[in-house]
């Protein structure tokens, strides 16, 4: 009993703690991307002139059909981008807007040099779809605001460049060249884009890049980000541009997360499993050993009922105290993880172990708990229920 009793908290326990760990760097890596690349991404047009366009054909859902018909008629950037921001307020799920203009150039220090991605934002807009302003780890983001001739830095971009906050960079591409003060160096945790993006206020970013090497789209942020991939796909089919939500950008990473937290879960769950076979065994034993009293029993007036119920409360008291303890061990092992160092650097940064505190994780453990044991238990129980007394008797006597 005292070994079921032990392998029900060891497997509510570990349950718990693989859960809140791995729903947890899912939920830190959702909150990465979405404080970096944000919710819905707005970009490129379909082209209008085009009098086949009208023929695309949408799903029920809204998605295009035929996605090479589309890959092959669609413009680079937003083509209207005062229009495109008039039609996106019109959607009351939207709290906020950036105009982002995009392009690549090739940036220069003292002692090295990069190609890079060249991002222009407005600060202000820009801070209410991003985590950026939390993101800055050398230097100062008002430099950045009051200063025009300066560039924020992705982490890895400064360090292949070697360059430092307050140091004068030289970007340039498409025949312009431009000179720049690093006000400031970000990281946001994602390898690819602190290894290959810097940021300019949005009018230097079309100076430099003009019309033919840039293009803008649009980076939103929304009251409800788990229904972002609803909001795209109405606002594609009535924007008439290519409108992708944070899901569908990420869904191989989610469908990581899915497979790794549904697998861990598989394969803690054979803990309380042999824990179950561990207590069928002790009450198939005990049924065995206890036949006599067990006849006794009948022969006293105890109903096949009541003889069920023995061996099913036992098995409950177990379960009880077994999903009790475990959850007490599991919050306390949950907690110890997560104070401990784990330096991580690639599709998010983290110095530690990221948890997530969901009391469904709890709810689920019980519940595996609870079917494995009232399945051990009632098996011997229905058993026992059955044993005729005065067969029993009369064999013993």
């Amino acid at each position: 009993m005292m070994m079921s009793l032990a392998g029900i908290v060891f497997g509510v326990a570990f349950f718990v703690i693989t859960q809140a760990q791995t729903s947890g760097f899912e939920n830190f890596f959702i909150r990465t991307i979405l404080g970096t690349n944000g919710a819905i991404l707005v970009s490129n047009a379909f082209d209008s002139e085009d009098p086949s366009v009208s023929h695309i054909l949408y799903d029920s859902e809204g998605h295009i059909l035929d996605s090479q018909f589309f890959e092959n008629r669609k413009r680079s950037g937003v083509s209207d981008p005062v229009a495109v921001r008039s039609a996106i307020l019109d959607f009351d799920e939207i709290n906020g807007i950036s105009e982002i203009y995009e392009g690549r150039g090739f940036l220069e220090s003292a002692r090295n040099g990069k190609s890079v991605e060249v991002h222009g934002i407005d600060w202000f807009e820009h801070s209410q779809v991003s985590e950026l302003s939390n993101q800055i780890i050398l230097g100062r983001i008002g430099d950045f605001i009051e200063d025009a001739d300066t560039i924020l830095l992705g982490s890895r971009v400064a360090e292949a460049l070697h360059a430092k906050v307050g140091e004068r960079v030289n970007l340039s591409g498409g025949g312009r060249s431009f000179a720049y003060k690093v006000c400031a160096i970000f990281e946001s945790g994602v390898s690819d884009i602190d290894k290959n993006r810097v940021y300019l206020s949005l009018s230097d970013a079309k100076s430099f890049l003009g019309t033919n090497q840039g293009g803008s789209y649009f980076q939103l942020s929304v009251d409800h980000p788990d229904k972002a991939a609803d909001l795209a796909r109405q606002m594609q089919h009535s924007l008439r541009h290519r409108v992708v939500s944070w899901q569908e950008r990420e869904q191989v990473w989610l469908d990581v997360f899915k497979a790794l937290r549904f697998s861990s879960g598989i394969t803690v769950s054979t803990i309380l499993l042999l824990s179950g076979l561990g207590m069928f065994n002790t009450f198939a034993i005990m049924v065995i050993e206890k036949t006599r009293d067990i006849a006794i029993l009948r022969a006293l007036g105890f109903s096949p009922t009541d003889i069920s119920a023995v061996f099913i409360w036992q098995g409950l008291i177990l379960l009880f105290f077994g999903t009790l303890l475990g959850a007490i061990f599991g919050a306390l092992l949950t907690l110890g993880i997560s104070q401990l160092p784990l330096q991580i650097r690639g599709i998010f940064s983290s110095d530690h172990f990221v948890v997530n505190w969901d009391p469904w994780h709890y709810v689920w453990a019980i519940m595996i708990s609870t079917i494995v044991v009232l399945i051990a238990c009632s098996i011997p129980a229905r058993r026992a229920s059955k044993i005729e007394p005065a067969k029993i008797i009369r064999e013993t006597l």
